[in-house]
């Protein structure tokens, strides 16, 4: 089985109008509300590309109880620790001359609720994997990535850890299957000016990460595509799908560790992962919100799939 795990994640309320500006009211010509999350989203590639996942993490209030009841209405199984204080963050995206992103704080968490998140995790089986997705919000104690894989080291859990900074090089040597940072946490982790187009450095500073205890280092790149160093040192890149201007910049990178752990569950097998993975990061750039399933895998026979890695 397969595990997500977001720590904070939210209800995005989404607004869509031609203007936003101080003049006057703003009056929206559309609005919906979907589910959030990095964890969350990763969930959902899962689940679309037929593997099956179950959410983890935490939930409060009336906005908890809605995430939770919009997940599960949708197929989508959650296991969630409902706490006591607080709300689930609700984000509003507005989509207008621009798009403008205001991200709430998120409910209260105390040791309690992360003991009972721990309690869950402690029922995870050899060759289940285990995916924490996204920064350590500031209500939960900073260390609760590293403590949850020296929790379960040893008992055979393949991790996925996409997170920034501190966060990421203290689960390192936990021996995490794999890592997603982009060319700008690599930059910040080695305090070097990383390009996009720095391809030599990608790959050197990958090779650094392996040294720390990554097994597997997939590096997203923007416009440029994505490098993958596997743990056999072989060194795959590949560019972007150019199908028009994007859509959509939310989720992208969390679609492209969905779509490479799916590929790595069907066949075991890197180059697979990593074409997989590409075409779900592609396919939610070009779609409101995260892609379908048919998309994701259209996007794979029609175009990455044929690329030179």
């Amino acid at each position: 089985m397969v595990y997500t795990v977001t720590l904070n994640p939210a209800l995005d309320y989404i607004l869509r109008l031609p203007y936003v500006g101080s003049e006057d009211i703003n009056r929206a010509e559309t609005a919906e509300i979907l589910y959030g999350g990095k964890g969350i989203n990763v969930s959902l590639v899962l689940s679309r590309l037929g593997v099956d996942n179950v959410a983890l993490g935490f939930a409060a209030g009336f906005t908890g109880n809605e995430l939770e009841r919009l997940l599960q209405e949708d197929g989508y199984k959650t296991d969630f620790v409902h706490t006591a204080e607080g709300n689930t963050r609700i984000n509003v995206k507005l989509f207008a001359q621009e798009q403008f992103d205001v991200n709430a704080p998120g409910p209260n968490v105390t040791a309690e609720d992360v003991d009972a998140l721990y309690e869950k995790l402690d029922k995870l089986q050899e060759g289940d994997v285990l995916i924490l997705s996204g920064a350590v919000p500031p209500n939960v104690p900073s260390n609760t990535y590293e403590e949850i894989l020296k929790r379960l080291q040893g008992r055979g859990i393949r991790f996925v850890v996409d997170a920034t900074g501190e966060g990421l090089l203290k689960v390192l040597p936990y021996k995490p299957f794999l890592i997603k940072p982009n060319h700008h946490e690599i930059s910040e982790l080695f305090n070097d000016d990383v390009k996009s187009t720095d391809s030599d450095k990608i790959v050197h500073y990958a090779k650094e990460l392996q040294k720390m205890g990554a097994v597997n280092v997939l590096v997203s790149r923007g416009g440029q595509g994505a490098t993958l160093v596997d743990e056999n040192g072989d060194v795959f890149n590949l560019g972007i799908y150019e199908g028009g201007p994007p859509v959509n910049n939310v989720g992208c990178g969390d679609s492209m560790v969905g779509g490479f752990v799916a590929g790595w569950e069907r066949k075991q097998d890197y180059a697979y992962a990593f074409r997989l993975g590409n075409s779900a990061g592609n396919a939610s750039a070009y779609c409101d919100g995260i892609a379908q399933g048919e998309d994701i895998e259209k996007l794979y026979d029609n175009y990455f799939s044929q690329q030179d890695l």
